[in-house]
C-alpha cells in the first residue's frame, strides 16, 4: 500500500558571495550583519526570500542592492544549496550566486533585512550564520578554478591597472605563488591587455606602465574556446 503523499512546503531563498579586491590586498568577502531572527546580529552573506513574482536573477540583484547597495557586473549562479534544518525557520532552498566587483567603485549601505554592511578578508572571518561559511567555500573553490580559465579576476580591479596588480590579485586568489615570468608572457600573447599612456608609481622603482582589459578580445577567445592555465 502507498504510503499517503505529503504536502511540499518548500521555500526558495538567494544568497550571494560576492568577492571583492582592493589594491594589494587580501581577497575580501561582502557581509551583512543581520537585524532579524534567526541569527540576530550575526553575519551572513546578502540574501533572501525570492518573491513569487520574480526570477532568480532578479531577486539576488534586489537583495544585494537593498541589503549593501551594490550591483555587480559579474554574478552567475553557483550551486544550490538544500540540506534539512540549513534555516531553523522553515524548509529553505538556496540558490548561491557568485559575484565580483571593486569594492572601491561602491559605498556599502545597509537596508531592508540588514544592519550593517561590510568588507571582510576570507582569512578573517566572523561566525557566519545558516551554512554560509560552506557557501563561501564552495565559492571559492569555483573562483580559484575559474580563474585559471576565464580571466575573471579583471572585474576586481581598476580600469586602468599596473601588471603587478594583476600578478598580486592571482597571487592572492589562487592562494599560491606563480611563475611570474611565464603568466605575463601568456597574458601578453592572447592580447588581453592595452597598453595606455598612463604610468603609476610603485615603491622605489621605475614608474610603470598601465593596462586596460580588452573585453573585445576576450570575448573573440571564449568564442573560440581557450584555457588559460596559471603555474
Amino acid at each position: 500500500m502507498d504510503s499517503p503523499k505529503k504536502l511540499q512546503d518548500i521555500k526558495v531563498a538567494v544568497d550571494a558571495v560576492v568577492f571583492g579586491y582592493f589594491d594589494k590586498k587580501d581577497l575580501q568577502i561582502l557581509l551583512i550583519k543581520r537585524n532579524i531572527g534567526p541569527f540576530k546580529g550575526g553575519w551572513a552573506l546578502p540574501g533572501g526570500l525570492v518573491l513569487d513574482d520574480e526570477n532568480l536573477d532578479d531577486a539576488v540583484k534586489r537583495e544585494l542592492y537593498e541589503e549593501a547597495g551594490i550591483k555587480p557586473d559579474f554574478l552567475e549562479q553557483l550551486y544550490t544549496f538544500g540540506n534539512v534544518g540549513r534555516d531553523p525557520r522553515n524548509r529553505v532552498v538556496s540558490i548561491a550566486y557568485l559575484g565580483l566587483v571593486n569594492p572601491s567603485y561602491y559605498e556599502l549601505f545597509a537596508d531592508s533585512d540588514a544592519e550593517d554592511a561590510q568588507w571582510f578578508s576570507i582569512n578573517t572571518l566572523p561566525e557566519l550564520a545558516f551554512d554560509h561559511q560552506t557557501i563561501i567555500e564552495t565559492a571559492l573553490k569555483r573562483l580559484r578554478t575559474k580563474i585559471q580559465y576565464q580571466p575573471v579576476g579583471f572585474n576586481l580591479l581598476h580600469d586602468e591597472f599596473a601588471f603587478s596588480e594583476l600578478e598580486h590579485l592571482y597571487t592572492t586568489i589562487i592562494g599560491r605563488e606563480i611563475d611570474r615570468r611565464n603568466f605575463r608572457k601568456k597574458i601578453m600573447s592572447y592580447g588581453l591587455l592595452n597598453e595606455t599612456d598612463n604610468v603609476k608609481k610603485e615603491g622605489s622603482g621605475r614608474p610603470g606602465k598601465l593596462f586596460t582589459f580588452n573585453q573585445e578580445k576576450y570575448k573573440e577567445l571564449e568564442e573560440q574556446g581557450f584555457y588559460f592555465e596559471i603555474k
